[in-house]
């Protein structure tokens, strides 16, 4: 398992065959499939700023290349 999947996160994960998945953490089926990695992230991006969650973006391999927070920040940047 990648990363941390818990309900405060979506992901963006490449697709077993070929494209794209937005997926809630700890879900089991995606949300939405995309052919690219940008449209996923458009999406991604869009529901998480909605739910207030932490976007994970993935790579190929798995591994998150980008994080991007949309609330509940645990540890906001001071100043």
């Amino acid at each position: 398992m990648v990363g941390k999947r818990g309900p405060d996160t979506h992901h963006v994960v490449p697709h077993h065959g070929g494209g794209w998945d937005v997926k809630r953490g700890g879900a089991d089926r995606a949300s939405g499939y995309f052919d690219t990695k940008q449209a996923a992230i458009d999406h991604g991006r869009q529901v998480s700023r909605n739910q207030e969650t932490e976007l994970r973006i993935h790579n190929r391999d798995g591994r998150i290349a980008q994080s991007d927070s949309h609330g509940r920040d645990p540890n906001p940047p001071k100043g």
